[in-house]
């Protein structure tokens, strides 16, 4: 399977997180930038990306307890494809999407991601 079809079965699947943050960012309803999600980068898959920023969010759930040294190098990786990489705890997203969003734009009009 190559990895855009692989990211189409990643989609339906997505965590409430996930569905949550959807919810806001597409359609460009934040700022006006335009998002995708799950989208192949190397021989990663990208929670939320907006090309035009530069800009990856990742959602991390129960499954990076104790994997930081790998979520660190998976940062790195896609850094040096130019991205900037904001990572977000789901706890956040579920209990404070606004404030997600807040971050998010502001990373995406600061010009210094």
């Amino acid at each position: 399977m190559d990895a855009t079809a692989n990211a189409r079965c990643l989609r339906p699947n997505q965590t409430l997180a996930e569905k949550t943050l959807w919810k806001f960012v597409r359609n460009r309803r934040v700022g006006g930038f335009r998002f995708l999600r799950q989208v192949p980068i190397d021989r990663y898959f990208a929670d939320f990306v907006c090309e035009s920023g530069k800009l990856i969010v990742e959602l991390d759930g129960p499954a990076h307890e104790g994997r930081e040294d790998y979520d660190e190098r998976r940062t790195q990786a896609l850094e040096l494809f130019g991205y900037a990489v904001l990572r977000f705890p789901n706890e956040r997203v579920l209990a404070d999407p606004v404030g997600v969003l807040d971050d998010v734009l502001a990373a995406l009009r600061s010009g210094r991601l």
